[in-house]
């Protein structure tokens, strides 16, 4: 990538961050390498170099699981936020509070005015979140 095409990126993910225009990317699952576009779960990504983690919504946890079962859940509420985010144009929209405790932008995302969370939801890979304690994943008959 050149020097003028990661300038362009950084200053719309900028934007994004901001509750500016739609914005797009091509997002993969993180690995070890630098992590610019890319998936950690299903309610936390990478987009330019910032995390971001999706503040509507609770997915279950892949890093670490705490069951076989939430495991399984987890990369499945992953590939689909992926999906959803590599659909097309979103926006990221701010909240009251602009980041967590673990440094991570909060931002809900939205494609034309609807939440991509609520989408997750509507699968049952995801739970609604406003704060506070989450509940467990692992429970007999859960997934």
């Amino acid at each position: 990538m050149s020097a003028a095409s990661t300038a362009a990126a950084a200053a719309s993910a900028a934007s994004a961050l901001s509750g500016g225009k739609a914005v797009s990317a091509r997002f993969t699952i993180c690995g070890h390498a630098k992590r610019i576009d890319c998936m950690v779960d299903g309610d936390t990504f990478w987009m330019a170099g910032t995390k971001i983690r999706i503040a509507d919504i609770d997915t279950p946890e892949t890093h670490p699981p705490r069951c076989a079962s939430e495991a399984r859940a987890g990369k499945a509420a992953t590939l689909k936020m992926q999906a959803l985010l590599n659909a097309g144009p979103f926006t990221l929209v701010p909240i009251k509070r602009d980041v967590d405790r673990y440094g991570r932008k909060l931002r809900i995302v939205e494609r034309d005015g609807k939440s991509l969370g609520e989408a997750l939801v509507r699968t049952g890979l995801a739970r609604r979140y406003g704060g506070g304690k989450r509940a467990p994943w692992c429970r007999t008959g859960w997934f």
